[in-house]
């Protein structure tokens, strides 16, 4: 493998991209703990947790990513990062605000969408006791 000055970082969530570019450095936060990759980091895989992800790029500006729970593979100069949510901040403080509105929506949408599917999956067991009843 070469000596490189960047890697190319793709940070995916489950229906869209929402980063992709190169950088120079990115942190991140294991289960053990955080941790930070350089390009010619050695080839690596780790679990991720609900944390803050930054990324230095090449033109020296910072990225700030709120993410939910994922994974990272770094191989060679690449690495792919597939989370469960995430958001683009530009600072600290704006990123809390908008993690919290968007995850507490999307908590409050899975919640409503979990009680459609039990009303569902209740309405269809009524309806299986009801074929079993003999007519009179």
């Amino acid at each position: 493998m070469s000596m490189a000055r960047s890697m190319s970082v793709c940070l995916r969530l489950p229906t869209s991209t929402l980063f992709e570019g190169q950088a120079e450095r990115l942190t991140a936060v294991a289960p053990t703990g955080a941790f930070g990759l350089l390009p010619n980091h050695i080839d690596f895989v780790s679990a991720l947790v609900p944390s803050v992800m930054t990324l230095r790029l090449v033109d020296g500006s910072e990225a700030i990513f709120g993410i939910d729970e994922g994974l990272l593979v770094k191989k060679g100069h690449s690495v792919d990062v597939a989370v469960l949510r995430g958001v683009l901040g530009d600072d600290l403080s704006s990123l809390k605000h908008t993690v919290e509105s968007r995850f507490v929506q999307v908590d409050e949408e899975e919640r409503q969408a979990r009680s459609a599917l039990s009303r569902l999956e209740a309405d269809m067991v009524r309806r299986f006791a009801e074929l079993k009843t003999p007519a009179p």
